[in-house]
């Protein structure tokens, strides 16, 4: 293959910002664009949640820079793909030529409302954070439909403000992703906090227009003055609607974030994996496939594989660190410091010779977390 002359990334995500990086570092010295949906430019999106919601002056800490390499940044999304003509045309009307093309256009809250039913709040973007934070200064009650790592990141914020919180999901807090015996302890720690958790038997519905309350299968109405939707995320692919590229899970890649398209690369919460269809919408997963996107765009092995493991979450002033295959099954079998006094190493031993290792609220750097799971 002959290395590419011009290169576009659609998408001012991490993993695309992050693949813009790694090209520069894998010597590619020919045209670069970026092309970015949000006025504001790259930012880190895990402190949306977290620092941005405590103070407004996080804000100001968030931004990804591009200086000094030489790349065009486009700031005006994305709208279509011609993979035949190999062009990518945005909405202000340009249309920008590439030899490789690496989507990175990440992903958008997914919402729950009736079609018209107005004043859904979601959290996703700045300006998302920005409207959430305001929210909280004037609530005195919250309901947050979605009890996974953002769910219970709003639901820490509510609690840090004295906002009283009830978190409402078909399973209990974390238990997809992170098994029973980490749920149970992070159901426990909530309700000490004072959060209601109510476990429904199927989905919730918002109520009010503009909303105002959530329905529960059950019947049961909750109001409050505040309802946030944290169900997960859909992956932004519309623009690639004539392209045939995205399947209902994403852009489909293999283990070199290649796409079925020769020339055609994607990176981050846009993709899932070719077998199995699986999704893994991790900031460390972003990094690791747009590197990977990066080099093999460039005809060169990628340093690493499209996956990587390890993620973090902060929950009611505990720090939980995760290494390792998921949901860990059952009772951990090595338990280390004390899980009820919030400082505790667990490791779970899996038949194929894996670990995974969660630092419950214990201080242990990231290296040392993935020499222990191995």
């Amino acid at each position: 293959m002959t290395p590419p002359r011009s290169i576009v990334v659609a998408g001012e995500s991490i993993a695309g910002i992050t693949a813009a990086r790694e090209l520069r570092e894998r010597g590619h010295a020919g045209p670069i664009t970026v092309i970015g949906a949000e006025e504001c430019g790259a930012y880190a999106r895990p402190p949306l949640s977290k620092a941005v919601l405590k103070d407004d002056r996080a804000d100001s800490t968030l931004g990804y820079r591009l200086d000094g390499l030489g790349i065009d940044v486009v700031r005006s999304p994305a709208v279509t793909a011609d993979l035949d003509r190999r062009v990518v045309a945005t909405a202000n009307g340009r249309e920008i030529g590439y030899d490789a093309l690496i989507i990175a256009t990440g992903a958008r809250a997914r919402r729950i409302a009736a079609p018209g039913q107005r004043g859904e709040t979601v959290l996703r973007t700045l300006d998302d954070a920005r409207r959430l934070r305001t929210r909280l200064d004037a609530a005195r009650s919250a309901v947050v439909v979605g009890a996974g790592f953002l769910g219970l990141e709003v639901v820490s914020a509510c609690v840090a403000r004295g906002i009283p919180v009830t978190v409402v999901d078909v399973d209990p807090p974390l238990r997809r992703i992170l098994g029973p015996f980490v749920s149970g302890a992070i159901t426990t720690r909530a309700e000490e906090h004072g959060v209601r958790v109510i476990v429904t038997g199927g989905p919730a519905k918002l109520t009010g227009d503009p909303v105002d309350g959530v329905r529960l299968a059950e019947g049961t109405a909750l109001t409050a003055d505040l309802v946030v939707t944290c169900c997960g995320e859909v992956p932004n692919t519309a623009w690639l609607a004539e392209a045939g590229l995205a399947g209902p899970h994403g852009v489909a890649i293999d283990p070199a974030c290649a796409t079925a398209i020769p020339g055609v690369f994607a990176a981050g919460d846009v993709t899932c994996l070719r077998t199995g269809g699986t999704r893994t919408p991790f900031w460390s997963t972003a990094v690791a496939q747009g590197k990977a996107a990066a080099a093999s765009a460039l005809d060169l092995v990628p340093a690493g594989p499209p996956l990587d493991d390890y993620f973090w979450t902060e929950i009611l002033g505990l720090a939980v660190k995760v290494v390792g295959p998921l949901p860990p099954p059952g009772e951990p079998d090595l338990v280390e410091g004390s899980v009820p006094g919030g400082s505790a190493l667990l490791t779970w031993f899996g038949e194929n010779g894996q670990r995974t290792v969660v630092a419950y609220g214990k201080r242990v750097p990231v290296p040392k977390l993935r020499a222990l799971a191995g």
